[in-house]
């Protein structure tokens, strides 16, 4: 019985400092590096992590102060996080651009290849990283651009040799902006599908949309949307048990944001890679189609978690895009 309670004080530990716990197995101790980052002027919160052992020797979650405006670096500041984790000081770094809420140190592509160490950085104003009070004038691209500049100079005296930014989807469209504005700054940009729109709603879109796959795949596409507006009765009590059993509340409207995530299907479709055979007839049982419209889940975008976890990047592209004079 005292060895279960000791077990069980060393479990309820490792998951406070979000440090993976396995039986027999004690956290990983901490080297000079964390002294070294708690030493780094500005950083205010610098903990152990989780982190994959075959690529990294540890790894730290970290909150740094930063001016909410860089343009006035005595003026107001938050905290922004970001994980490092590291592979040594004589590597390379591999600096993940989020354009999100950040995760942990999992090592990416560029960091296998290069037997890097990694940098992933929260994007301001999500996740962790949000001010109080929050003010949306302080949420443009040049003001998270500054950002990472200011992380780079100051983690450059722990890493001296080469940098990579790099990032997917909106992460590689932050880690395009950050070269723009700081074209010095790392060795190399890779980003992985960034997207960069001309328009609030940018004609290549519906190019896209129609010449996406082959024609059977792109009719099979719209009927099976057809079907989900047709049976609608049928497959809202299926979706309301859904949203329930995961606890999100729809204030939308639950018939709004099913339909909102019908019309988000075909776009989905293709950016989350589903197959054409997947997708069920128009009068197949209602419960298969549940389930496939579950599978790519548009749904989850209009509920009140969706919508507030990805606030930031609707803002984001309503000024930057319908305000093309506005200062990034």
């Amino acid at each position: 019985m005292r060895d279960r309670r000791i077990l069980g004080i060393i479990v309820v530990g490792c998951l406070a400092l979000g440090l993976p716990a396995r039986p027999g197995e004690a956290p990983p101790e901490e080297s000079g590096l964390g002294q070294r980052i708690r030493a780094l002027p500005g950083v205010v919160e610098a903990r152990p992590s989780r982190f994959d052992t075959k690529s990294f020797g540890e790894a730290y979650e970290i909150m740094f102060e930063q001016p909410l405006d860089h343009a006035n670096p005595d003026g107001p500041r938050f905290r922004q996080r970001l994980f490092l984790a590291h592979a040594g000081y004589d590597k390379p770094v591999v600096l993940v651009t989020e354009g999100y809420r950040a995760g942990g140190s999992r090592a990416g592509e560029l960091t296998r290849l290069l037997g890097a160490n990694q940098i992933n950085v929260e994007h301001r104003f999500f996740g962790r990283s949000v001010p109080e009070p929050l003010n949306w004038s302080d949420l443009t691209v040049r003001q998270s651009a500054d950002d990472l500049h200011a992380l780079v100079m100051l983690l450059k005296t722990l890493y001296p040799g080469r940098w990579v930014s790099t990032g997917v989807s909106k992460s590689g469209q932050t880690a395009l902006f950050y070269k723009c504005f700081h074209p010095d700054d790392v060795d190399a940009t890779v980003p992985y599908s960034a997207p960069i729109n001309l328009a609030q709603e940018d004609p290549r879109l519906y190019h896209f949309l129609e010449t996406a796959g082959d024609e059977a795949a792109r009719a099979r596409i719209k009927e099976y949307q057809k079907a989900l507006f047709r049976r609608e009765e049928e497959l809202l009590p299926l979706v309301a048990e859904w949203a329930e059993s995961r606890r999100w509340d729809v204030g939308l409207g639950l018939a709004e944001a099913y339909e909102y995530g019908i019309l988000e299907y075909a776009f989905a479709f293709w950016q989350y890679g589903a197959e054409a055979a997947d997708i069920p007839a128009a009068d197949a049982p209602a419960a298969d189609l549940f389930e496939h419209y579950r599978k790519i889940n548009t749904f989850y975008f209009y509920t009140d978690q969706g919508r507030k976890a990805f606030e930031p990047f609707m803002y984001l592209s309503l000024i930057h895009i319908s305000e093309p004079t506005r200062p990034y």
